[in-house]
Order: C-alpha cells, then sequence, then structure tokens
C-alpha cells in the first residue's frame, strides 16, 4: 500500500518508522519533511494534493486547527485517510472528507519499536476501503485496540500520555536507587527491565496488577511496607487527577 503523511513531528515519524514503508512526506516545515522523507526512503511531495494524488492512504498527523485547511488543498483526491490527528472525531472527518473512507487512530511512541498501542474508530465508510489490510499495516508498530469514540479520551489518558507518566516513575525510581549509590545508567536499566519483565509477566500469566502485587509483596514483607509508603504519599491519588485532568482537557 502506497501511503503519504502529511505532517512529519515527532508521532507520525515514530509511526512511519515503525510501517518501515517508503513514503511522501508533506510538512509545513521542509526540513523536518525532507528529513523523514530521507529516513523513510520516500520522497517530499510538492504539496498535499500530490500527496493524495500519488497513494492509496492519507495519513493525517497534523494539527488540530488546519483540518479544513490541508481537506481543501487534498481536494477530494484522497483515496482513503487515516487520522492520527488529536481531539478530531470521526464526524469531524467525515465532515471534511465525504465519501472517503475514514479512519482515526491514537497511538503511542512506542510504535517506533512495534510495541505501541494504538486505539482504533473506523468511519462509516471504513469497509467500503481498505480496512483490513490498514489494520494489517498498523498491526507492524503494535497492538491495535478497537474502541467507541466516546472512550478515546480515557484511552488517550492512559496509553497515549501514558508512556510519559511511566518514564516519570522510571526516572523517579532510578534517582532514587542511585541516592544509595547506583551509577544512574544502572540503576535506570534496572528499572527499565524490571519495568518490562513486569508487563510480559502479567501478560503471559493474564494476571491483574494487583494479583501480581500479592505475590510479591510477602505479609509483613519489605515490600509490603514500601507498597504502603507510597499509597500514604498519594501516588494512586496522583495518577487518578493526572488521568482526570486528561479526560476532562479532552471533552
Amino acid at each position: 500500500m502506497r501511503i503519504g503523511f502529511i505532517g512529519a513531528g515527532s508521532m507520525a515519524s515514530a509511526l512511519a518508522r515503525g510501517l518501515g514503508e517508503p513514503a511522501l512526506v508533506s510538512d509545513p516545515q521542509a526540513e523536518r519533511a525532507e528529513a523523514l522523507a530521507a529516513e523513510l526512503n520516500g520522497r517530499v511531495a510538492a504539496s498535499n494534493r500530490e500527496l493524495a494524488e500519488g497513494c492509496e492512504l492519507v495519513i493525517l498527523c497534523h494539527k488540530p486547527v488546519h483540518l479544513e485547511e490541508v481537506a481543501e488543498q487534498v481536494g477530494g483526491k484522497a483515496k482513503a485517510v487515516a487520522s492520527i490527528v488529536a481531539a478530531t472525531p470521526v464526524s469531524r472527518l467525515e465532515a471534511v472528507y465525504p465519501d472517503t473512507p475514514v479512519y482515526r487512530f491514537i497511538p503511542n511512541i512506542p510504535v517506533e519499536v512495534g510495541r505501541g498501542v494504538l486505539c482504533y474508530t473506523p468511519g462509516t465508510l471504513a469497509a467500503q476501503g481498505p480496512e483490513e489490510e490498514l489494520l494489517r499495516l498498523f498491526g507492524r508498530t503494535g497492538v491495535v485496540i478497537p474502541l467507541e469514540e466516546p472512550l478515546i479520551d480515557p484511552a488517550m489518558a492512559v496509553m497515549s500520555c501514558g508512556p510519559a507518566f511511566l518514564a516519570l516513575v522510571v526516572e523517579a525510581m532510578a534517582d532514587a536507587g542511585s541516592r544509595h549509590g547506583l551509577e544512574p545508567r544502572q540503576a535506570r536499566r534496572l528499572v527499565t527491565e524490571t519495568m518490562a519483565g513486569t508487563a510480559a509477566y502479567l501478560d503471559a500469566n493474564d494476571l491483574d496488577a494487583a494479583m501480581l502485587r500479592r505475590r510479591v509483596a510477602t505479609p509483613g514483607g519489605l515490600t509490603e511496607k514500601g507498597l504502603q509508603v507510597l499509597e500514604d504519599a498519594g501516588l494512586r491519588a496522583s495518577f487518578d487527577s493526572a488521568v482526570d485532568l486528561v479526560v476532562k482537557a479532552g471533552r
């Protein structure tokens, strides 16, 4: 499938690297478009219209404020449109791309290394377009999770913002280890490997997080006492507040 990216920012670049396909690229910042096109062994399109004419799938990665402008430039030439544009529901996409199959995705940054999460909401004409091929293509970059659109905002709070939230946990734990003599890079690796292993263990054993906590935390032991410190410090409440903020901002 010939693909084109309108927008070459951080998330577009991560998705493009994860897909690993030569692609057409356009971006208002010429240097950014040229850099991504070179990395993909693709090329820079002279215009959004040319990009739409030269590919089978247009991937929208621009800012929400440019939705109508880009749609006018594409001028009905797009055969199918996949959007990762934030805060832009399927109804708005279909309003500016009438009679075109549209597909909405919310990816997170690990798509770059094939370990992403992509929330997916199809448009009303999705089945008339390359939906199956598109889902296989995006599936290369991670796990695709279909969601009803009202659930996109809470999903985004935990999976799109989640890498940054978890990175803060990694940073805090590694810093705490470093204060007790671990070399900073060594401490960070201990935490990231533990995080990756914990995720794999939960998945392989089909466990919920509470069950794993009970397996690790011996009653009265150090892990249980450490968990209580985290609870008393308001860790759970802090995550609640962060997710609440993101969800409310998206509505």
